[in-house]
């Protein structure tokens, strides 16, 4: 059986962080992110996470994350200080990383996206949990997402969802642009020389998934539609049963361009899809079996 790092919080939500009783210090919830305390075990974590999927993402994941992580300061010996990572990011797209206890309120996540903040979990995972964790760490958070902010498309497209989402808020659609972000920024796949690479940062950052999203001929990979993805359920406690693949990385600059409002509209009578589901209209790249998830239903 495939172990993957996965996530047990509702991920139509960005928060609660530290339990419903955490009391932040600052409004916007950031903390210092206190890298000298850092041990000498929690940077050996940091490369051990490192060093197999900078020997697994080759090939596997797109060209701009690939270009990105070259040009931030990250390597294997340490984890990275937030504060130099911000100082390549603003002369790149603008962008800088602040470091928060966890998850955080919705709200406030969206805040700081909207600004071209990107909050990151500042603890890292123990040695015991290299496969799992209950919430995204900063490897996850750092080695996940920030190389594929010094693109400029995904950095004004996930400032674009940082807007959305305050709006989404109030119209009481969140959950639909919540499987948007899911899809893309965390498990999207792009065509790349004909080939689907990853860019998602939940596929970059697991050792197993990055594997099984591309190679395994269990999952489908479908053309990325969407208001097919605003009404596709997703997984957060497994591989994902569906990838959905856009065209290149400018199609998610298009998308954060778009009013949603007449999307939401014009699928708000729609059902509420399975993740596995594959319908007539879909694109469909690949077939998937579904042999992972009928494997496991078949076990349980």
């Amino acid at each position: 059986m495939l172990e993957q790092e996965h996530t047990t919080q509702d991920s139509s939500k960005h928060g609660l962080a530290a339990g419903e009783n955490f009391q932040p210090e600052r409004a916007d919830w950031t903390i210092d992110q206190g890298w000298d305390r850092y041990t000498a075990e929690e940077h050996g974590v940091w490369k051990t996470l490192f060093e197999r999927q900078t020997k697994l993402l080759p090939q596997r994941a797109c060209k701009e994350f690939v270009e990105g992580m070259k040009k931030l300061p990250i390597s294997a010996d340490k984890i990275p200080h937030f504060e130099q990572l911000s100082e390549v990011l603003m002369k790149h797209t603008g962008w800088q990383v602040v470091a928060v206890p966890g998850l955080v309120p919705d709200d406030v996540f969206f805040e700081h996206l909207a600004n071209r903040r990107f909050p990151s979990g500042q603890f890292i995972r123990k040695a015991h949990e290299l496969d799992y964790l209950e919430e995204p760490d900063v490897f996850h958070d750092v080695f996940g997402h920030v190389p594929m902010l010094m693109n400029p498309a995904i950095a004004d497209y996930i400032q674009a969802y940082g807007k959305g989402g305050l709006r989404a808020k109030e119209l009481g659609v969140l959950h639909r642009l919540a499987r948007v972000y899911w899809y893309t920024v965390e498990f999207g796949l792009v065509m790349e020389d004909g080939s689907p690479r990853i860019y998602g940062a939940g596929i970059a950052s697991s050792r197993t998934e990055s594997v099984f999203s591309l190679e395994d001929d269990s999952p489908n990979r479908i053309a990325f539609d969407l208001d097919r993805v605003m009404c596709t359920n997703y997984r957060i406690d497994d591989f994902q049963e569906s990838y959905f693949v856009i065209k290149d990385l400018e199609a998610l600059l298009e998308l954060s361009a778009i009013d949603f409002q007449p999307v939401y509209n014009r699928i708000a009578s729609r059902p509420d899809l399975d993740p596995g589901i594959l319908l007539s209209e879909d694109k469909v790249y690949h077939r998937g079996s579904g042999r992972y998830h009928a494997n496991k239903k078949s076990v349980a």
